[in-house]
């Protein structure tokens, strides 16, 4: 039986191989750890797909596997009957246009847009594979955006003209970044490779801060009152297995201020000019790690209750640091929050974890007097980053002061609801 590497998930290309639990000769049981793969996200295990004996292993550490590499052999003893029904189907051949004289100015000079969600049959999915094609690079005109056979034709025609029009396929690849000095002539240095996850999040901040116009909003949270209520109630929450942190309080202020906002839980398609208001509120929250930043999402949070999203927040917040989360925890966010308050920084300007188009940032709380000078009042810091490409100033600023209001109403009969 062949071992091979199972769907990744979206948008996740390749995996490097970390380690190796077994060795050939191995007996080992259905659904065993076989190997651990370091993606752009996580570490992420491969299971056994039936117990059995491993006669061959065709990878070591280090290597680069993708979706479907073959890793080794397993013998299963005739115990498992390993299905693979695949429906006959005939794929009509496509009437595929000769290539055409391609004048300079026909051919667009932009790649087409990455689309990870494919939607189309069986038969073209196969005819796809048979020729070559990435459906994820084909957008689909057909109901619902299904790719149909016009589709695949329009898209190889595209690739020919490109071929005819070698100018405009070098305009569509990306810059070389600059090559650094040999920096061991002045000193000596450590030079340490970056892992897979780190080179992920390099490039997703600069795509962020050159595709999108940020514009960043701050303004002070009195949490006073919320602060003596956590303190009173965080040592229940403990005995449920959960912390009672800010952060638990701006998912639920930041949830209910989207509510009245749509257009902030929301992700804007450029090539269709279109905004796509999302009728669901999946939290992204940002978490530090020894590799990196990761953002794990605690989904549907306008269903939770705070005890609820306490204990999610503890569970994900420990499976990040491990690097145990699975690639459905790391999908599907509407709107993120990143609280640096634990690490005393003040405000500061959050990157947009796109396709978003917003974030929170919260910095650390000090004490001000309030505006008539009688008390002090422990004020927070809130930094809300947009698009500025679709929201306004004046709506950034409405709901800055609605996620602000949100926070400063928080009730103590919704904190004590941990039965």
């Amino acid at each position: 039986m062949d071992i091979k590497i199972p769907n990744l998930g979206d948008g996740i290309d390749s995996a490097i191989v970390i380690s190796i639990l077994v060795k050939q000769g191995d007996t080992v049981t259905a659904d065993q750890t076989l190997i651990e793969l370091e993606t752009d996200k996580a570490v992420a295990p491969v299971p056994s797909p039936a117990a059995g004996t491993i006669t061959s292993l065709t990878i070591k550490e280090g290597d680069t596997v993708s979706n479907g590499t073959l890793i080794g052999q397993l013998d299963s003893g005739g115990n498992v009957e390993v299905k693979q029904s695949i429906t006959q189907e005939v794929v009509q051949p496509i009437n595929v246009s000769a290539p055409k004289q391609v004048q300079p100015v026909a051919v667009s000079a932009q790649a087409p847009t990455i689309n990870s969600a494919v939607s189309t049959s069986i038969s073209i999915q196969k005819l796809a594979y048979r020729i070559g094609l990435d459906l994820r690079y084909i957008s689909g005109t057909g109901n619902s955006g299904r790719i149909t056979e016009t589709d695949i034709s329009n898209h190889i025609n595209y690739l020919q003209s490109l071929m005819l029009n070698p100018s405009t396929e070098s305009e569509t690849k990306p810059k070389k970044e600059v090559a650094l000095p040999d920096f061991s002539k002045w000193g000596v240095v450590d030079v340490e490779k970056c892992s897979p996850l780190r080179k992920k999040i390099a490039e997703k901040m600069v795509t962020a801060w050159q595709t999108v116009p940020h514009v960043t909003q701050q303004l002070d949270v009195d949490i006073t009152n919320l602060m003596a209520m956590r303190k009173q109630y965080n040592p229940k929450y403990q005995k449920k297995g959960a912390k009672l942190t800010l952060t638990v309080f701006a998912i639920k202020a930041v949830q209910r201020a989207l509510e009245k906002f749509p257009q902030f839980n929301a992700s804007y398609d450029p090539n269709k000019n279109e905004l796509i208001k999302k009728k669901y509120y999946h939290m992204g929250i940002a978490v530090d790690t020894e590799n990196g930043l990761i953002v794990p999402v605690i989904k549907d949070v306008d269903k939770k209750s705070l005890l609820t999203l306490a204990k999610e927040l503890t569970e994900i917040a420990d499976k990040a640091k491990d690097r145990t989360l699975s690639v459905e925890e790391l999908q599907g966010s509407t709107f993120t929050i990143s609280n640096l308050g634990g690490l005393g920084v003040g405000a500061f300007t959050p990157i947009i974890n796109t396709p978003e188009v917003a974030i929170l940032g919260i910095g650390s709380g000090e004490f001000k007097p309030n505006k008539e000078l009688t008390k002090m009042l422990l004020k927070m810091p809130i930094c809300l980053s947009y698009d500025h490409r679709i929201i306004d100033g004046a709506d950034g600023a409405r709901f800055a002061m609605e996620v602000k209001n949100q926070f400063e109403t928080i009730t103590e009969s919704e904190i004590k609801e941990i039965s």
